[in-house]
């Protein structure tokens, strides 16, 4: 991260209404429950939120450009409902060292809402995502091996109850690394067609 005052870490994300967040945050509290001994950086529940597109550090000056990106973006969408499905960990084989939740996109909208933002963001200069875009919630990233393999088995047993989720707006976030963790602000919010 850089600590230049001249730059800002920005991402664009769906927000999560608080009663999905809650509900996911009851499971985030089982799995630490069941293993309070696993070194992990659990999610804080106003943090939790679906990342479309990750920028890292830009200048703020290009901010507003990112802004205007998202926009044209989302004048390209149609509110849509998402559904919060299965739980995984990444990567599949080996050492887990995140655990996810699972996303459905049944209309598409999602996908299509990253392509005409990646279209969008090409066009006013901001790199292309060079991996495909798998939507997933984090919940935890897994700092210590010990008991890694037996929390992320207990997160994938879990049973969780899908959530749909009605998504209407996209953000512009702006995401400040302390010792406490990420604080997240948004910067600018735009509303998808109705």
């Amino acid at each position: 991260m850089s600590d230049d005052p001249k730059s800002w870490r920005i991402f664009i994300a769906i927000e999560l209404p608080a009663d999905v967040r809650q509900k996911i945050t009851r499971h985030i509290d089982r799995l630490r429950n069941k293993l309070p001994d696993v070194r992990a950086s659990w999610i804080r529940e106003q943090n939790l939120h679906l990342t479309i597109k990750f920028f890292g550090d830009i200048l703020v000056e290009r901010v507003e450009a990112a802004s205007e990106s998202l926009k044209g973006a989302a004048n390209k969408i149609q509110s849509f409902e998402i559904q919060i499905d299965g739980c995984g960990a990444f990567p599949p084989r080996g050492r887990p060292n995140v655990l996810w939740m699972g996303i459905d996109d049944p209309s598409g909208n999602l996908q299509r809402l990253h392509g005409a933002l990646e279209d969008e963001c090409a066009k006013a200069g901001f790199e292309r995502d060079q991996r495909p875009f798998h939507p997933h919630l984090t919940i935890a990233r897994i700092r210590n091996p010990q008991n890694a393999r037996q929390l992320a088995a207990l997160h994938q047993e879990t049973d969780f109850n899908s959530l749909l989720v009605k998504v209407s707006d996209v953000c512009l976030i702006r995401s400040e690394l302390n010792p406490e963790g990420s604080r997240y602000t948004i910067v600018a919010r735009h509303l998808f067609e109705a």
